[in-house]
């Protein structure tokens, strides 16, 4: 295999152009910029950067390493002032769980700015970073997003865990990646003269090929990636990175290979996987999370499977609400359910942090190759419209034109001639590894705000409990009642409903105490005007609960004694509240 290695200057920023050579070398300074992509080790040294320049905000940790022993950072955004990050609703967002996927990474980044630069300035990011923890892990897949960057790779290449696989059995492993022939960076792909071949140069632009018809004269053959036989068994190509997708190695509805591709030989065996598992389940206040990908415009939640069921009408109101304004947030975006309108999966992280971790889950799919345009505003699309794996000729074009007039160039190598050591004299040419998948850094900065302020929408709406005591009644000699009052002014209940159902952890408290008093009974009510009351038979002092979003619940209690009454509420995603009355 032909190996590419590229010597970075420390906090340089690789052009987005084809050339690995092409580097400008620029300081990473806070705030940070994003009219570029950041290599593994700038994000790095972006998150140390974000550290150093707010201490009292941030707090950075390394979580575990890779397969490759590198490291994964994680970074924890909490106001110490307002509280332990613990006790408090804690948002997750990380990204580029395949490696390919760049842009997630810069997403994560871009909120870690967007919330520490803009504290103290802005009322809303103030109040959003005193009211939550905020845990951000940029980047999952740490030795995918070093080798997409360092390696000869396609826009869709280089995903999964460097777990090492045999692919072709043949007894060896990971022995024939593509190859970056020319070494430009990119694996294009390869095509050779033929007069016998099933393709010819399109008329409308010469550098694509259509189909010939029958019995018309070839001028193509598509050799597919760029890439020699490495290990001389007549194939090119077929055994690069042992395959483990790193979105199918969660411990939750996990299915073996036969089943699920890339789903590993058991779950969390991926390394890095595993330590990140760790530090989510030591963050037991985590309700909202948003995990990044690409491609396609989506914010997709569960369930992965249609085995699994719905979701309880509870959790769905909630997702309906953050999912329907995230794409009024982020346009052409579409929020949908992963199994039904998507495809199904197993060993998903979203199944995983709904129900293990017991919280809201996103997996937002970044940017649309249809906003890679080069017409007119009123012009409506002509052909057949693309999808997500591929795309017609009429498409294509216009991305061509795009690319030439909106992009400079740079987003597609033009056919050049090479000779291979296989097929001898043959072209190379096509779509480079940073795009297709991936916006032009020019449309990065709208692409990261926007889904970031999905992200701040979602995190005003974790639960903001509130406690009172909206009536104290002396019924008799030191014989009180006593009625509290839980309410949320906030989308997200205390709990998710799906939580509740499967018990998978305890419900929230509502605990009355005092040195001089006795709970004579207690319960929830059931009906406010009737002052109807569901009692709770035993240890009547503490009471079990959810607080439902943009609702409340009541709680009576009759109370003998007198003196200091402590009223306390504990959950643990939405934090504690406690108050004090004289009786």
């Amino acid at each position: 295999m032909k190996k590419l290695v590229l010597y970075i200057v420390l906090f340089s920023v690789v052009s987005v152009n084809l050339s690995l050579s092409q580097i400008q070398t620029v300081n990473i300074t806070v705030p940070l910029r994003f009219d570029h992509y950041y290599t593994y080790d700038q994000v790095v040294e972006a998150l140390k950067a974000l550290n150093a320049a707010y201490p009292g905000l941030t707090k950075l940790d390394m979580v575990g390493r890779s397969e490759e022993a590198r490291e994964i950072w994680a970074l924890t955004i909490n106001n110490p002032k307002t509280g332990d990050a613990l006790s408090k609703p804690g948002v997750y967002v990380d990204g580029n769980i395949h490696g390919n996927e760049i842009q997630a990474g810069e997403v994560g980044l871009y909120f870690a700015n967007e919330m520490l630069t803009k504290y103290g300035k802005n009322p809303k990011i103030t109040k959003l970073v005193d009211k939550n923890a905020y845990y951000l892990i940029p980047v999952v897949n740490v030795d995918g997003r070093y080798h997409f960057f360092v390696d000869g790779n396609t826009s869709s290449s280089n995903r999964g865990l460097r777990r090492p696989k045999d692919d072709d059995r043949d007894g060896l492993f990971d022995e024939d990646f593509p190859d970056d022939l020319d070494g430009d960076g990119s694996i294009c792909q390869m095509r050779k003269r033929d007069t016998l071949g099933n393709y010819k140069t399109d008329p409308e632009d010469p550098r694509l090929m259509v189909r010939v018809k029958p019995g018309e004269k070839g001028e193509w053959t598509i050799l597919g990636s760029e890439g020699i036989d490495n290990d001389k068994d007549g194939r090119l190509n077929e055994d690069s990175e042992g395959y483990v997708d790193p979105n199918r190695n969660w411990g939750y509805n996990w299915a073996p290979n036969y089943v699920q591709r890339g789903a590993g030989y058991y779950p969390f065996s991926g390394v890095g996987l595993n330590a990140i598992k760790n530090y989510i389940m030591a963050r037991p206040n985590i309700i909202m999370v948003f995990a990044f990908h690409n491609s396609g415009g989506m914010f997709l939640r569960g369930p992965s499977t249609k085995s699994q069921g719905e979701f309880q009408q509870g959790d769905i109101r909630v997702y309906d609400y953050l999912g329907e304004n995230a794409e009024k947030i982020v346009p052409g975006y579409r929020y949908m359910i992963s199994w039904k309108d998507l495809y199904s999966t197993y060993g998903d992280f979203g199944d995983f942090m709904d129900n293990i971790v017991g919280s809201y889950t996103f997996v937002g799919e970044l940017f649309q190759s249809s906003s890679e345009t080069y017409k007119k505003a009123d012009t409506k699309g002509q052909g057949e419209e693309a999808s997500l794996f591929r795309e017609s000729n009429v498409r294509t074009r216009e991305r061509l034109e795009f690319n030439d007039n909106v992009a400079l160039g740079e987003l597609y190598k033009e056919w050049k001639p090479y000779k291979h050591r296989l097929y001898g004299n043959i072209e190379i040419g096509g779509w480079i590894k940073f795009s297709s998948r991936l916006p032009h850094p020019f449309m990065l900065q709208d692409l990261v705000h926007r889904n970031a302020a999905a992200i701040i929408f979602a995190a005003d709406q974790t639960p903001d409990i509130k406690l009172d005591v909206i009536k104290k009644d002396k019924i008799g000699e030191n014989l009180y009642k006593v009625q509290v009052r839980l309410s949320n002014s906030k989308a997200m209940p205390s709990i998710t409903y799906h939580s509740v159902k499967s018990k998978v952890y305890p419900m929230d408290i509502l605990k009355v105490s005092g040195d001089n008093i006795k709970v004579v009974s207690g319960g929830k009510v059931t009906d406010f005007y009737s002052e109807q009351v569901s009692y709770k038979p035993k240890k009547p002092e503490v009471q079990f609960c959810q607080v439902p979003g943009f609702g409340y619940v009541d709680y009576q209690f009759l109370i003998s004694g007198k003196g200091e009454l402590k009223i306390s509420f504990e959950s643990r995603k939405a934090g504690k509240v406690d108050k004090s009355i004289e009786l």
